[in-house]
């Protein structure tokens, strides 16, 4: 088996401090988008894990929030300050911010092992799930992982997204 790109090896080094028992994949295919992720390993869209990055309008603060596949977030609602929300309006910050923060480009953001700690959210509908899959640092680089393991091991809140 060929060593992994350094940059997944990376994550692999990240997941393995944090005490997460994963073995990063690096697949032929691309698993850029959630779709093709799902496609690559066999899986419901579902159960693959967006790690999308969001800026803070008021606060210009980074939020992580990892969200199911088949779902999108309402930034409205994460505004809203109700109990399980962010309490911040979001807005979609550039690719540059999204690297300097994580240090990962757009479609290979991992869960952890960025450059900043970030805010983590967890989309509440990945805990149904016994395994859910994650981006690991490349466009083809992925792992599976135990949705309340990923969220003990990020700090991570779940909450509502839609």
């Amino acid at each position: 088996m060929a060593p992994l790109n350094p940059t997944a090896q990376r994550v692999q080094a990240a997941a393995d401090a944090l005490g997460l028992d994963i073995e990063v994949l690096e697949l032929a295919q691309s698993t850029r988008t959630a779709q093709e992720a799902a496609l690559a390993v066999g899986c419901d869209l579902a159960q693959i894990t967006k790690s999308l990055v969001f800026r803070g309008n008021d606060t210009g603060a980074a939020y992580l929030l990892l969200v199911s596949g088949a779902n999108r977030v309402n930034e409205k609602t994460m505004a809203n300050g109700d109990l399980g929300s962010i309490g911040e309006k979001l807005e979609r910050p550039d690719a540059q911010f999204v690297r300097d923060v994580t240090g990962f480009a757009i479609g290979g953001i991992p869960p952890f092992g960025h450059i900043k700690r970030l805010a983590t959210y967890i989309d509440e509908t990945l805990m149904v799930y016994d395994r859910v899959w994650a981006a690991a640092g490349t466009p083809n680089a992925l792992f599976s992982v135990a949705p309340r393991a990923l969220a003990e091991a990020t700090r991570a809140t779940a909450i509502s997204v839609g």
